[in-house]
């Protein structure tokens, strides 16, 4: 269970005064077979406390199909953090460790409105013409993969193309099979290509694009093979 101290406490709250919007945290849970559901919803309840402009929303997956589908959540514990629009950011798991800094930034980035990017990096992601759904695989206890959720989360508040999950690697085993993650962090982009490690942002950046494109590619010679 994370435990905050009164010193935590008054630094989350302190960070919290930079909020300029509400922001709403959209939480699922299910009662079965989700071993971290109620210690996630446990610190989500925890940080909405700490703000006036914080609150927090709980559904249940298999009860609430309709929110379920409106938010694209297929599993949990699963969070939204949503602003005066949804900008597509997701964390799959709870946000321990590492990530638990990486969600208070972005509940300020989500209030802000602002992705905190450079201008070449914003000017960079107006090649993307196709939605990009990046999905980064982390563990509370990697000090590299903070950076890499960080990233595809600014991202995903620049441009509505994209969309962006922290997966919690350990919870998700059948997600890491899949895609064979071995190691982390590993960025999966549109479900098909994706690259290992926390890259600078310009590196970063280039992989989403370059990604995205043979993404692209891929499915589109599916298709026609179809």
């Amino acid at each position: 269970m994370i435990t905050l101290t009164d010193k935590d406490r008054r630094q989350i709250e302190a960070l919290f005064r930079k909020l300029e919007h509400p922001v709403k945290l959209i939480y699922f849970t299910q009662e079965i077979e989700c071993e971290l559901c109620s210690e996630t919803r446990q610190l989500l309840e925890t940080l909405a406390a700490l703000s006036d402009k914080l609150s927090l929303e709980v559904y249940n997956l298999q009860l609430d199909k309709e929110k379920a589908a409106q938010y694209q959540i297929a599993k949990v514990p699963a969070t939204a953090v949503i602003g005066t629009k949804d900008y597509g950011i997701r964390f799959y798991g709870l946000p321990a460790g590492y990530e638990f800094v990486v969600l208070l930034e972005d509940i300020v980035r989500v209030s802000l409105g602002s992705s905190g990017l450079h201008p070449e990096t914003i000017e960079r992601l107006r090649e993307l013409s196709e939605p990009v759904h990046l999905e980064v695989f982390a563990t509370p206890t990697c000090p590299y993969c903070p950076g890499a959720v960080r990233l595809a989360h600014q991202l995903a508040i620049e441009n509505d193309l994209i969309t962006a999950d922290m997966v919690e690697a350990t919870e998700f085993p059948d997600i890491v099979q899949r895609y064979r993650v071995r190691g982390v962090p590993k960025t999966v982009i549109n479900g098909t290509a994706g690259f290992e490690g926390a890259l600078p942002e310009s590196d970063f950046v280039a992989q989403v694009i370059g990604g995205a494109a043979t993404a692209h590619e891929t499915s589109t010679a599916r298709t026609v093979s179809a």
